[in-house]
């Protein structure tokens, strides 16, 4: 849908998405195949977890390990660092995970207790330019559309994207399916608030991902 040639996708499944991988791909790839016109579109499905000591936001790869997720986790603050580095015009980040603690796509060491405090998922100066989609609130968990294969977050983003052929700006994207999202998780007696975070998200929100 979104029309992007085949040599400037990278994609990472199952045991090909870890932690070594992800980092190498951020932080060496990208830099030298991103020009000044690009438009960069970063997603991500999987488990997200929080430091219970420092409350920071980690993606949980492949190889992942909650025991050790400073060793073994990639920080969320670090991505939105590297991606800002970019020389791109446009970076949006898709984020189908939570990071509370408390079940969903989000995970905890054994042992630990959900964190009833704020997890620090970053803020908008830690972002620069990067506009990020997210699947849920800092507390919320995440939760998937039954039969369809894949997060509620996802499945309603999906859907905005081929009916509109990858046409959409990211604020339609956004306004489409966040009270698709929330509606679907009401059903399940639950609450899930996609968020479209960044300072550059008023511009960003303007433009198509194509």
């Amino acid at each position: 849908a979104l029309g992007y040639p085949a040599p400037n996708i990278v994609m990472l499944t199952d045991a090909q998405a870890t932690c070594t991988a992800i980092r190498s791909y951020v932080e060496s790839w990208l830099p030298r195949n991103v020009k000044e016109d690009s438009k960069v579109f970063f997603y991500f499905s999987g488990h997200g977890a929080p430091d219970t000591e420092s409350k920071q936001a980690y993606l949980v790869p492949w190889d992942g390990d909650s025991q050790f997720l400073t060793d073994t986790g990639y920080p969320v603050k670090r991505l939105y660092q590297k991606l800002n580095e970019l020389k791109a015009k446009q970076v949006v980040v898709a984020m189908d995970s939570c990071f509370s603690g408390a079940g969903g796509h989000s995970v905890l060491a054994k042992g630990a207790r959900p964190l009833m405090t704020r997890v620090d998922v970053g803020n908008s100066d830690d972002m620069g330019k990067v506009v990020v989609l997210a699947a849920a609130g800092a507390e919320e968990i995440t939760g998937s559309e039954e039969g369809q294969g894949h997060g509620l977050f996802t499945y309603y983003m999906l859907k905005s994207l081929n009916a509109s052929a990858g046409k959409h700006t990211v604020g339609e994207i956004y306004g489409y399916l966040k009270p698709k999202v929330e509606g679907a998780a009401r059903q399940s007696n639950r609450g899930q608030t996609p968020q479209m975070l960044g300072r550059s998200a008023d511009q960003t929100g303007k433009e198509s991902l194509r």
